[in-house]
């Protein structure tokens, strides 16, 4: 297998049509390496002409040395890491594959160098990060709810939620909140009600407006933007949901506000999960990633809609250098 580093555009060519996630997009990555002082290398594995393996990082120069990251951090980004493309049924070439692959980016990365700092939150799909537990790295499960929407309709979809939401998304259906698809106006009223938020808690913002307005003029066929009004018109709340191939991601918003006693986050989750089983243009979506399940206090109501446990796996270096890191840059889960 020959690994090589590889242009932006090359990445978008070897990028498979599916089975990735929404920020392994050749768009999403320019707009996020456009908002992170460290810079995008990109990397491919090959079989010849074939892709075998893929994966982003950005390197960045810090006081603490060079940190490694595959997502940055305090960008909202769930997870990026590494993608295996090897179509084998034979398990063996798979892990083949995935151990030379890694192999090589840690060695050319020099991971093992004591002020090199590695942190990788991998993609779901990505299910034997063994190759650098090996490499001594930590390697920690994480989790996020998954609602499987293939095989269901507008009629069904509701069954699995648990009976408190379904009787709040149905007593939602007599109140006068609407929910509708805006624009990057609404997207910019999320992004304060998400700042004010954090502001009231004495923390910074955890995305930069800027970089949300530029993801989505790069997305403009992979996002929504869902808005509850109030009947005077007036913002009650709203989310922005990203969109891969076949899966919607619960991205950016829902602050918890309540009208006549019903949750509006409810109300719009209902209505972008209703968008995905009924409408053509989502034919290929068949899932919902609420993007994340490790934090108990929201999984006390992410838990309601009775979605899949998936796990996923973030790799990172150990030893003191890697907890001033963690001081130093947001790794928060949600």
């Amino acid at each position: 297998m020959e690994t090589r580093s590889l242009s932006l555009e090359e990445w978008n060519d070897v990028l498979p049509d599916s089975g990735t996630e929404v920020f392994h997009t050749a768009p999403a990555l320019e707009a996020v390496d456009n908002h992170t002082e460290g810079e995008l290398q990109l990397y491919g594995g090959f079989k010849g002409d074939q892709p075998v393996a893929l994966l982003p990082v950005f390197i960045d120069h810090k006081a603490v040395g060079r940190v490694v990251t595959s997502p940055p951090p305090s960008m909202g980004i769930p997870r990026l890491g590494p993608l295996l493309l090897s179509n084998s049924p034979k398990q063996r070439k798979k892990e083949t594959v995935n151990y030379g692959f890694t192999a090589e980016i840690l060695d050319d990365l020099s991971v093992d160098a004591r002020l090199t700092l590695f942190r990788m939150i991998c993609p779901r799909a990505y299910a034997d990060p063994r190759p650098f537990q090996w490499n001594q790295l930590k390697v920690t499960p994480e989790f996020t709810y998954i609602l499987d929407l293939a095989d269901v309709t507008d009629d069904t979809v509701m069954d699995p939620f648990s009976r408190s939401l379904r009787n709040e998304m149905r007593r939602g259906e007599e109140i006068d909140v609407t929910v509708g698809i805006e624009g990057r106006g609404a997207a910019k009223r999320i992004w304060d009600s998400v700042g004010s938020h954090f502001e009231e808690q004495g923390m910074q913002p955890p995305i930069a407006w800027e970089f949300v307005r530029d993801l989505l003029e790069a997305l403009p066929e992979h996002h929504r933007v869902y808005v509850a009004r109030e009947p005077d018109g007036s913002f009650s709340s709203g989310i922005i949901v990203l969109y891969s191939d076949d899966t919607a991601y619960f991205w950016l918003g829902g602050i918890m506000t309540t009208y006549d006693g019903v949750s509006v986050n409810s109300l719009l989750h209902k209505r972008v999960i209703e968008d995905i089983v009924t409408e053509p243009q989502l034919e290929s979506v068949t899932r919902y990633d609420l993007v994340g399940a490790n934090t108990e206090r929201l999984c006390e109501y992410k838990g309601k809609f009775s979605g899949d446990l998936v796990p996923y796996y973030v790799v990172e270096s150990v030893g003191p250098e890697m907890k001033l890191a963690k001081g130093a840059y947001n790794f928060a889960s949600r």
